[in-house]
């Protein structure tokens, strides 16, 4: 009895395959982290922008009220006119000081003071500034200290347009 081999042209099995791979995954839609870190991205960039033009218009305005000073200086300088420079630095003044004080444009005497000094500038500053309030009113050859009066207002307007650097108000106490 002869045994012959079998053939391997006639499997006795199905015909198979090699094995396949999936396709490669698609690019969109991302997967959740990718999401979230858009949702971020944007977010903060949302947040820059924000900060980014609210600086620039603080300095903006920084930037337009001690060039009105510079301008009155200037003016004071040309015609000068001792009175149009006290009223015009004390209006300036009084309008930066309501920004932070309501009642700042109404205030006189020891009330404008403590307005003043919310802002932290030394005593002769302080002394200068509240010699505005009389300026105004004296004769032109009276004046004779623009230059300092100028500089303190300066100081001062440069120190109170940064709203970290006000002092909390004294809270007034009645009798009861």
């Amino acid at each position: 009895m002869a045994v012959t081999a079998p053939s391997s042209a006639a499997s006795p099995g199905p015909n198979l395959r090699d094995i396949h791979l999936p396709p490669q995954p698609s690019w969109w839609p991302p997967a959740p982290g990718w999401w979230l870190l858009a949702v971020l991205s944007l977010a903060l960039l949302l947040l820059g922008v924000w900060w980014w033009n609210r600086r620039r218009r603080v300095l903006r305005q920084r930037q337009q009220v001690l060039s009105e000073l510079d301008r009155l200086v200037l003016q004071h300088r040309q015609d000068g006119d001792h009175a149009t420079l006290a009223s015009g630095m004390h209006q300036l003044l009084r309008r930066v000081a309501r920004r932070h004080v309501a009642q700042a444009a109404h205030q006189r005497g020891e009330a404008w003071r403590q307005t003043l000094a919310r802002v932290p500038v030394d005593a002769s500053t302080l002394q200068h500034l509240m010699a505005l309030d009389q300026l105004m009113y004296r004769p032109p050859a009276s004046f004779d200290d623009a230059d300092a009066v100028a500089a303190a207002a300066r100081q001062w307007l440069r120190l109170a347009l940064k709203p970290a650097s006000w002092k909390p108000a004294i809270a007034e106490h009645a009798d009861a």
